[in-house]
Order: C-alpha cells, then structure tokens, then sequence
C-alpha cells in the first residue's frame, strides 16, 4: 500500500497542497521558514523563564537528579513528535489537536479538542502575565530602585503582545527570534562560564548516575520537566502560513524539541556544578528564587545578573506572544468551521494576521487580569498559579488524546503497515504521555501549593471543558448538520478534508 492510496480517489491534489482560501479570510502566506516556526514554538515555552525562575525548584524537590527528567521528557515529546508528524503528512490539518483527534477519535471527541485547546492555551497565556508583572517589578526596582503596580506592568504587556501579534506572523515570528536568541544566549554564557571554572568542586556526571536519576522526589521533578514544553506541538497551526509546509512543519518539530531537550539538560547540569553535586539541592531549597542569579553573579559577573534579569522579562514576553498567535489560530479554525462566530475569521487586509480573533483574546485577557487585580489577588500565587494550571494539564491531555487519536486513524484507514513508525510511535507516546499527565496530576501540589481542593477543581476543569465540547457537538448534530460536518479545522486543505 502506497501513502496516496489512502486518500480517495475523489482527491486530485498532493498531499501538502491547499487551496486558497477566500478574501477576507486569508492568512499571510509563504511567510515562514522552518527556523522561524521554530523560534514561535520555543519562544512559547520560554527557556530562561522556565530555567531561572521553575528548575531551581526541581533542584530542591528532587536533586543533582534533575537534569536527567527534561532530557526524558524531550525522549517522550520527540516520540509523540513523530507520531504528529506522521498524521501531518497523511492529512495536511492545520487546526493541530482539533484537527488531529476529529479525524481519528470523530468529530465529537475533535470538537471537545478544540475547545480545550482554546481555554488551555489561553489559561497558559493569561497566567503568565501575573509572573511577567512580578519579573518587571524586580527588574525595575533592582536596576531603578522604581516600584510599579503590577497591574499596570501586566496590562502594558497585554497592549504589547496584542500589538505584535496583530502586526502579522512574520513581525511576531522576528520579534520572537531576536528575544529567544537573547535568552538562549545568556543562558549559554553561564553555562560555560561555570564548566571553564570548573564549578563549585570540579567537573562530574553524577547526575546521570542511577542513583540520582531515582533518587526520591524525581518523579516530582518529571512533572516540572513535562510543564517545560509547553507550546512546541502548535507548529501544525502555521501551517497555511509556512514555505513549503510538508518540510518546514516537520523540521520545525524535531529541532523545537531537540533543541528543548538537550539544552534544559545542559544548563540545569550546569547549575549542579557551579554549586557542586553535593550542596546544589541545598542552595536551591534556601534559595528557589534566586538560584540562577547567584550562580550568574558568582561565574560572570553582576553585569549579567542585571542583563538576566531584563531578559527573563523578555522570555515571558516572547512566550506571551507565541501563546497569543497560537490562540488565535485555534479561534480562527473554530470560527471557520462555525462553530464559533463567524466573524472571529476575519483577517487584517493588510497583515492578513487573524486579527479579531486577536482582539478577542486580549479583551479576555484584560477582563480577567482586571478582574483578579480589583479583587486584590497576588499576581503569582492567584494569576500565574491558579490561571496557568489547568492549562498545563490541559496541553498534555490533549497531546495524550492526540496519540490515541493517531492511532486510530492508521489502523481505521487501514494503514498500519505503511506507517509502522507511525503507529509505534502512537503507541509508545500514548503510554510514556498518559504516565506524565498521571504524575503531573499525582504531584499538581508540587506545582500550585493549594489544597487537594482547589487542586481537584483546577484540574476538573479540563473534564468541564471536554465535556461541554462534546455536548455542543452534539447539538450541533442535531441542530446544524451543516455545521457539525465542518467539524476538523480543514477548510483549505483538500485531502485532509477529504480524509472525513
């Protein structure tokens, strides 16, 4: 069986070929390059924020160990980017999970997808401005001794995020690749500012030695490393706007997650020296918050400690409007389909950047910063922790859902000996994926401090929101046949349509 027999025969176009899609609604298109969708899904994930300000954490919690949980974290993303990959070059689908789960789990189970979608990245996004207010209040009173209200600094970085993205993906994605290389780079220099002293007490490997890697607290530790990734899968939502998207996705995929993988390994292995193997889990419970600081001061000077410090302020900004393009993108496909309003579809005439949806986003992120901030709620503990974290149980439930959901479709289509890599890799993400968002629902106290209360509800909401989904398809089944057909986030792509 060949890789075009699977497609009807009604189907003439090759695999990769969209349609345009009408005026008004149109996308900018060839604007991006593999390297470019790749800065977008890396910037969301935002390494030096998820560096300096989460790993100290999983240093406390779980030890000299830590390292060794975000390179076994990339080891399970990249299986199931393999799997996403395969279903891409099948379909086409551009809505991503939405478009994924529909063809493989049915249109019901897809819808479910794609309004959790919606309201994880969106909790992800929304939550962060409470840490990026209180990383600019540091910033400022550390370098001018200037104290601002955090709602002020949170709601400047919403007119910011809502300004670039609205500008158009290329801006957004050239914007982003300057800020990621910035982060990146500082992050590099304490790296190997650390291992050309030679740390605390000399170079060593213990933490890739079996007892650290099991050593207790590390299955806490996985659950910061799964959290650390957030984003990379959203590459599939660019693709009306990629050069060449049958390359540049998957490209983009496998270097967001390589680079992910190896580079938190290396850096949280590096802190282990500067403070030595035996002491770092130490430094790191009397010192969470500024961990990477010292180490900054300590290795390279306190000119950098002051250059980190303004660019983890970038970090959350860039990972802010990564989140907000891939939000929109979710929304438009949802608006094309019908199955929210259709005005949502609407692009810029000039930008050709989905624009309201981009302006419906940002009215929701006021309304919920304002809301919290009139209610006097602490930026971090109530915004970033409460907000952010059914967002992070969210994405890996859908990525879980997305593994069956590849599954299914092969073996439905009958393709299993074609796409042997395919299924395996369906496989094995759906196990190495499920036991992730297990532990990560197990340790959630890790990541939130609240009660088994608030827990529970926290991550119920995840189930609220797949089951009104589900609920609406229903009636849209019902109701608005028409409606429930479009169901999938496949408008222009003419085979993955097909594929229903």
């Amino acid at each position: 069986m060949t890789r075009t027999s699977i497609i009807p025969p009604t189907s003439s176009v090759g695999i990769g070929v969209d349609s345009a899609p009408p005026a008004g609604v149109d996308l900018k298109q060839n604007a991006l390059g593999a390297s470019a969708i790749a800065f977008m899904v890396v910037a969301a994930a935002a390494p030096l924020t998820v560096m300096a300000g989460v790993a100290p954490l999983g240093l406390a919690i779980g030890g000299v160990g830590a390292p060794v949980a975000y390179l076994a974290a990339g080891v399970a993303f990249a299986v199931f980017a393999v799997a996403f990959m395969a279903m891409t070059r099948h379909t086409g689908g551009k809505g991503a999970f939405y478009s994924y789960i529909t063809l493989g789990l049915g249109r019901s189970t897809g819808l479910a997808a794609g309004f959790l979608a919606v309201v994880a990245y969106n909790a992800l996004q929304i939550g962060v401005y409470g840490l990026m207010a209180v990383q600019t209040q540091d910033a400022l009173q550390r370098l001018f001794g200037v104290h601002v209200a955090w709602p002020v600094l949170a709601l400047a970085a919403i007119a910011i995020v809502w300004f670039v993205g609205r500008r158009g993906i290329d801006v957004g994605a050239k914007f982003l690749g300057v800020l990621l290389t910035l982060e990146s780079g500082i992050l590099a220099v304490l790296a190997v500012a650390i291992l050309v002293q030679g740390g605390a007490h000399g170079i060593d490997a213990v933490s890739f030695t079996p007892k650290a890697v099991f050593a207790p607290g590390m299955a806490g530790v996985l659950a910061f490393a799964f959290a650390a990734f957030m984003g990379f899968e959203s590459t599939a939502l660019y693709r009306s706007e990629a050069r060449n998207p049958d390359r540049t996705i998957p490209r983009a995929t496998y270097w967001a997650v390589a680079f992910m993988a190896v580079f938190y390994c290396f850096v949280v292995w590096s802190i282990t020296q500067a403070f030595g193997s035996d002491q770092v889990q130490q430094a790191a419970v009397d010192d969470v918050a500024g961990l990477f600081f010292s180490a900054m001061t300590t290795y390279v000077g306190t000119w950098a400690t002051d250059v980190m410090s303004v660019l983890i302020v970038t970090s959350a900004l860039a990972s802010q409007i990564a989140f907000h393009n891939a939000i929109n993108r979710y929304t438009y496909s949802l608006a094309r389909d019908g199955v929210l309003p259709r005005v949502l579809d609407r692009t810029h005439p000039t930008f050709k950047s989905p624009a309201r949806a981009g302006a419906l986003q940002t009215v929701f992120a006021i309304v919920v910063v304002g809301g919290l901030a009139i209610a006097g709620a602490d930026p971090y503990y109530q915004l970033l922790l409460l907000v952010n974290t059914p967002g992070v149980v969210g994405i890996i439930a859908l990525q879980v859902i997305t593994s069956v959901a590849v599954v299914c479709y092969f073996i439905r289509k009958k393709a299993v000996r074609v796409e042997r890599v395919g299924v395996s890799a369906g496989v094995a993400a759906t196990i190495m994926l499920g036991t992730g968002l297990v532990v990560l629902v197990d340790k959630i106290d890790l990541l939130t401090g609240y009660s088994l209360a608030v827990n529970t509800t926290l991550v119920g909401v995840v189930g609220i929101v797949l089951i009104g989904g589900a609920v609406a398809a229903h009636y849209f089944r019902i109701k608005r046949p028409a409606t429930y057909r479009r169901i999938g986030g496949l408008y222009d792509d003419p085979n993955a349509a097909a594929e229903r």
